[in-house]
């Protein structure tokens, strides 16, 4: 069977599978999407005083107590945030790619974190490695819904279910 890795992320959560086929295929289910990895980004589940200095954005008082607004470039900052978060999550892809000689890379995920995956991932890939991408927040689903979800997509094949 094709080594294949499944990156699934949102904006919190990368969590990394492989695609394992039954040990005995006449007697067991299978082939199964077995998780491997997680990582979480830091910055995303972080809240207010423990990120900013000061939980309300644009705002400052002058010497004569009037207020007057300002940009505190928070935005820049939190896509800083979630391009060292996609740098993170291809550094496992990398290392698990190589360490299961895999020939397929499945990145499902939102579409702006998808963005900066690629710009990340493809000059560290290996060029032989086929890399398939799915715009889709599945994060929250089990593996086995995940599996399901792939396969009607015709990006994984389908489980074989072994009935007793």
């Amino acid at each position: 069977m094709n080594q294949s890795i499944v990156a699934v992320i949102d904006g919190t959560r990368a969590r990394f599978f492989k695609l394992e086929s039954a040990k005995l295929p006449e007697y067991q289910s299978g082939p199964n999407l077995v998780e491997s990895q997680c990582l979480c980004n830091q910055a995303n589940e972080l809240q207010g005083k423990e990120l900013w200095a000061n939980t309300k954005t644009g705002r400052n008082r002058g010497s004569n107590g009037q207020a007057h607004g300002y940009d505190d470039r928070r935005e820049s900052h939190a896509i800083e945030f979630e391009r060292s978060f996609a740098k993170d999550i291809v550094s496992e892809i990398v290392r698990l790619s190589q360490v299961s000689q895999a020939v397929e890379v499945i990145l499902v995920a939102e579409p702006q974190i998808l963005g900066l995956l690629r710009e990340v991932l493809s000059p560290l890939l290996v060029k032989n490695i086929k890399v398939i991408e799915l715009a889709k927040d599945l994060c929250k689903l089990t593996p086995q819904q995940i599996h399901e979800y792939l396969a009607k997509k015709n990006i994984l094949p389908a489980r074989k279910v072994f009935l007793t």
